[in-house]
């Protein structure tokens, strides 16, 4: 079997890379090979000497997780893309890294130079224009949530959601809207109803007699994830 050889000095992946174990451990038995055959092509297809059935056997147990090189080979060696191997990707790097995409590339896209690009990778954090936002959800394939997420713009949200929910949702209509740009209706709509819940969060254990501090945890705990009930409430509109 053979297979191109690896991008040479592939920047590794962040710390807490979610690599998919099950899912490696899936497609390696769909395709009828054992951790010693992956390791096999691994070296001897894409030059990864230090690879062994032992480090493979690691990997689909998640005690470790493949750098970028190892994970693109490993990826060529079950044939599938480097996307199919990852967890839900978090940062603007997983992002790439499970689209399969260089940073040569994105730096191209977006319209910045690559060190202040991989700058931008390393640090978290997103400081391009809107064009410039607009073209790296472009070229990774953003959807709204992790847009939001990967350009740094989540915490905000998360703010101004918690101030909708808790006081007068009216008012936050348009500064919610300049972060997740959806239409007024769907806005109006999903404020109001996240205003509604978190009054219901602190009424319920009132009024079955609970404690003030039964209440006010209940309400807590629903500000705390106020932006997952948002993208919840958003895409039940959408789908």
């Amino acid at each position: 079997m053979r297979h191109p050889s690896a991008p040479p000095n592939q920047p590794g992946p962040p710390p807490g890379l979610p690599f998919n174990a099950p899912a490696a451990r899936r497609l390696r038995a769909g395709l009828g090979m054992g951790p010693e055959h992956v390791a096999h092509h691994m070296r001897v297809s894409y030059g990864l000497l230090h690879v062994s059935p032992d480090l493979v056997i690691a990997w689909e147990r998640g005690i470790a997780s493949p750098a970028g090189p190892e994970l693109t080979a490993l990826a060529g060696v079950l044939w599938c893309s480097p996307g199919e191997l990852l967890g839900r990707p978090r940062t603007l790097r997983e992002h790439r890294i499970a689209r399969g995409v260089a940073p040569e590339d994105v730096a191209r896209a977006v319209g910045v130079a690559l060190p202040a690009y991989l700058r931008m990778e390393e640090s978290g954090s997103w400081r391009g224009s809107e064009r410039q936002s607009a073209a790296l959800a472009e070229v990774l394939a953003l959807a709204l949530p992790d847009f939001v997420a990967v350009t740094g713009r989540e915490e905000k949200l998360a703010e101004l959601l918690r101030s909708a929910a808790s006081t007068r949702w009216q008012g936050y209509v348009r500064p919610v809207g300049k972060i997740a740009p959806l239409s007024r209706r769907m806005l109006e709509e999903v404020l109001q109803e996240l205003h509604l819940d978190y009054q219901g969060h602190m009424a319920a254990t009132l009024s079955w007699g609970g404690g003030s501090g039964d209440s006010s945890r209940s309400g807590r705990d629903f500000l705390d994830r106020i932006v997952d009930t948002f993208w919840t409430a958003v895409g039940e509109r959408t789908g």
